[in-house]
């Protein structure tokens, strides 16, 4: 029995069908990722550099904030402290804890005989300087975190009384946290070379740092690619008083 041609015609749609649907789902799925794109991007390039500089000025504006938030704190810690220098009725063993605590604590100027390190990042293009080992890889030019609190945890095994990092004295609660090859420090942002000075007995603080193996694995780079390292020994430091906020609300001495 022969079909006719109106039967034919309807087969053919209905065969046809499922492509047409499939053909209407591409279009629309592409109309969806334009329109995210759009929304994203909101009339500019999206893959433009444009936003990364954006980002990083940005991150640059908010360490400039920063650094002003401190400096209005400091000045507020010293009316603080210039009001509870006032007579209280405290007594003078309580004033005298408090004077040791605030010291203990980092928040008071410490001044006396230091020992500064300094480090910083390889030229871009050097090469090994020693027979033998391989050429450098990008990583193997900057200073890293791990560096950087090396030299810190030294400091501190060293009977460090106070230690700067850059500009910022350090507290119990800060943290040495590196983005690339920038440090964030308590919301600031900086750049090599890094700056460390620690108050101490610069012979206890100079032993400390060349016995630690973490520095000695990081000299290792020093001598096969060029990375910065420097230490000195300093007469007279003055180091900043802490001016940050402490989330810290409660601690015990350890005996």
């Amino acid at each position: 029995m022969s079909n006719s041609p109106d039967s034919a015609d309807q087969a053919t749609s209905r065969r046809f069908r499922p492509v047409r649907l499939l053909t209407i789902g591409v279009f629309a799925l592409a109309g969806l990722i334009f329109w995210i794109s759009f929304n994203t991007a909101k009339g500019t390039n999206i893959r433009s550099d444009d936003s990364m500089l954006r980002l990083s000025d940005l991150i640059e504006d908010r360490s400039h904030k920063n650094k002003a938030l401190d400096q209005s704190a400091g000045a507020l810690r010293s009316d603080v402290d210039r009001l509870a220098q006032r007579d209280d009725g405290s007594t003078k063993a309580e004033d005298l804890r408090l004077d040791s605590l605030e010291k203990e604590a980092g928040t008071r100027k410490l001044r006396g005989k230091a020992l500064s390190v300094t480090l910083t990042d390889a030229p871009p293009n050097a090469a090994a300087k020693i027979p033998g080992v391989p050429e450098p890889q990008p990583n193997d030019l900057v200073i890293h975190q791990q560096d950087l609190q090396a030299v810190v945890n030294a400091l501190w095994q060293g009977g460090a009384k106070g230690v700067q990092v850059m500009d910022q004295r350090l507290i119990s609660t800060s943290a040495v946290r590196c983005v690339g090859n920038t440090l964030i420090l308590q919301g600031r942002v900086y750049s090599p070379p890094y700056k460390v000075t620690a108050v101490g007995d610069t012979g206890k603080l100079r032993r400390a740092v060349d016995r630690s193996p973490a520095i000695q694995n990081y000299l290792q780079y020093v001598n096969a690619y060029g990375l910065g390292w420097k230490v000195e020994p300093r007469e007279a430091v003055t180091l900043p008083g802490y001016s940050g906020t402490v989330d810290l609300h409660e601690a015990q001495s350890v005996k």
